[in-house]
């Protein structure tokens, strides 16, 4: 049975324990299916960018070149709405049982060296291999290597970006109830409440508010919270209400702000069953392989697979484009498209093998030793402050002394 997080005691079993899946350094378990998932949301993304989004690296428009295949490939955007509905699973996962500091640290450890890396090679496309394809400066690079920049109105240097910035505030909210201390109920309280308060003021036009709850991508990140939870207690009626909750929310909001992207990159019109299908699809997919017999999948490659995905989803963008612009019109579409896509699977694992594996662990350790003198700082003047103020109250509290007499 699976330890679940409790409110005080802790867990008899360690979570790799009681799912009898490996586990990672950390000790926590790793779904093998999960991994599989990411890297499927990561090619569907892929085959949408190349042969939906209207661009002419095939030589023109693709909605020309593809008018069979962008209907279909178009429903491969949704692999973004799959990676929220994961992540939420993950990163829960990943934080129960780490303070803010440890687990602040490692999702800074585990996003930015590759981030770092793509936004180089994104740097070298358009400043010298291809120069004057997009206008890049200073100050819109420097706002990129924060990642928050879309927090300050600057665009994104790759289109992918954008999800980034969903996940970091996610990761926000996650890093407060850390803080306020993760229980069960306050994790199902949260999972039901923030989704709804979120997509009230998306519907209400409280941009600030919108932006600071995730906004409409909510109910797939909480809707993942409470796949992990279902773990622990599968007949649970109130978890399985709250996860139907957040699919319908997820269906209601993130399934349509999808569509608007659909429509705005390619012109396709999405119909709302369709896309409620696709949300449907995410959820249903997630659940197979975390609560069926699909959960002791154990094979290495799925693993190797999950381990590609962040890399190739960052870099396969504009380069994949460029390649396409160089190669198709000298090879057929198929073996464009094939070359290409390897090309995208070396450099995504060359990625990992070479940065995000020796860098990530060393940042991750900077950021933890970090944030713990800064902590220790911080608490030492607090305790200087109380005892600066205890004397003072005591002072003044204190009997006057008595005169002395001169004689």
């Amino acid at each position: 049975m699976l330890t679940m997080p409790g409110r005080t005691n802790p867990p008899a079993l360690t979570p790799a324990e009681a799912l009898g899946a490996s586990t990672t350094e950390v000790g926590r378990p790793r779904l093998a299916g999960l991994d599989g998932l990411r890297f499927l949301a990561a090619m569907a993304v892929l085959a949408y960018h190349y042969f939906a989004v209207n661009h002419e690296a095939w030589g023109e428009r693709t909605t020309d070149s593809f008018p069979n295949l962008q209907p279909v490939l178009a429903y491969g955007s949704f692999g973004v709405q799959l990676f929220f509905v994961i992540s939420g699973f993950v990163i829960l996962l990943s934080a129960w049982g780490r303070d803010v500091r440890a687990f602040t640290a490692s999702r800074v450890g585990r996003l930015f060296p590759a981030y770092w890396l793509s936004i180089a090679l994104v740097l070298v496309l358009l400043l010298a291999v291809a120069p004057g394809s997009k206008d890049v400066g200073l100050s819109d690079t420097a706002a990129n290597l924060t990642m928050v920049q879309r927090a300050f109105g600057v665009h994104d240097l790759e289109p992918v970006y954008w999800t980034l910035w969903a996940e970091l505030r996610f990761y926000v909210l996650i890093g407060v109830l850390l803080a306020l201390g993760m229980t069960r109920n306050r994790l199902i309280a949260f999972a039901a409440v923030w989704p709804v308060v979120a997509s009230i003021a998306v519907r209400s036009g409280n941009e600030t508010l919108a932006t600071v709850l995730v906004g409409s991508d909510a109910p797939l990140f909480a809707g993942g919270m409470i796949l992990y939870l279902l773990l622990r207690e599968r007949r649970s009626v109130v978890l399985w209400l709250v996860l139907g909750l957040n699919v319908a929310l997820a269906g209601l909001m993130s399934g349509r702000s999808q569509s608007l992207r659909i429509e705005g990159s390619t012109t396709l019109s999405v119909e709302p069953q369709s896309y409620w299908l696709a949300i449907l699809a995410c959820f249903a997919l997630v659940v197979a392989v975390t609560l069926t017999p699909l959960s002791r999948l154990s094979w290495k490659w799925l693993t190797v697979a999950g381990a590609l995905t962040y890399p190739l989803y960052l870099l396969h963008s504009s380069w994949g484009q460029w390649l396409i612009t160089k190669l198709h019109p000298h090879l057929p579409t198929a073996m464009t498209f094939a070359v290409v896509t390897a090309v995208m699977l070396l450099a995504a694992y060359l990625a990992h093998r070479f940065v995000e594996r020796p860098l990530g662990p060393r940042l991750k350790r900077a950021v933890a030793r970090d944030l713990g003198r800064l902590g220790a700082l911080v608490r030492g003047e607090w305790r200087v402050g109380r005892q600066a103020a205890g004397r003072q109250v005591a002072a003044a509290h204190a009997p006057e002394p008595e005169p002395s007499t001169s004689r």
